[in-house]
């Protein structure tokens, strides 16, 4: 059974990937959850506290994406990247730090940088996976590996957005394209 605190923290991301992190308040997550605002604010002293639990919640499940790969190939490490944004798209939804970078500029400096901390993660692990391939020469690109994994983070961040108004094949065109851009050798 999911906690208050749990329901709390998944229905905030839900707004903040459909409406935006200024557009809801506690009043909003209370009625939708049909509880009263003090029991949001028994957890969650603050919206930016709120919000660090949610960036908190995505950087465990990105542990835990990342531990269930651990010394697998670069490959199998690229593709479970891949299937953070093959859910999204499936879900309709757009990605938690693209939704969140559109505020990065009104919210909290705290929130701001937890949002770029988690997203300098993100960045890291693929560029991690990236220099792997690369030394072991399962994958072949040009760009430094950095620059590579900004490109695929950027492809398919936009891709879940642009893709809810052209549709499901632009998004496969557009993933499959991620991988050929890295010349997968098998």
């Amino acid at each position: 059974m999911v906690s208050t605190r749990e329901r709390i923290i998944q229905l905030t991301d839900t707004f903040i990937r459909d409406k935006g992190y200024n557009a809801f308040s506690f009043y909003d997550i209370a009625e939708k959850l049909k509880i009263k605002n003090a029991s949001i604010h028994y957890y969650f002293s603050t919206k930016t506290d709120l919000g660090l639990a949610l960036l908190e919640s995505h950087t465990e499940r990105l542990h835990q994406l990342q531990t269930s790969v651990e010394g697998k190939n670069g490959v199998a490490k690229i593709k479970a990247f891949l299937s953070i944004y093959n859910a999204i798209h499936r879900e309709g939804r757009i990605c938690i730090v693209g939704s969140l970078a559109t505020d990065i500029k009104t919210v909290e400096p705290k929130m701001a940088k937890a949002l770029s901390s988690f997203a300098n993660e993100i960045l890291l692990w693929v560029t991690t996976i990236l220099e792997e391939g690369k030394g072991n020469k399962t994958f072949s690109f040009t760009e430094s590996p950095r620059t590579k994994a900004l490109m695929i983070i950027t492809n398919m961040l936009a891709a879940v957005q642009l893709t809810r108004l052209t549709g499901e094949k632009d998004f496969i065109a557009i993933r499959e394209n991620v991988l050929a851009g890295l010349k997968i050798k098998k």
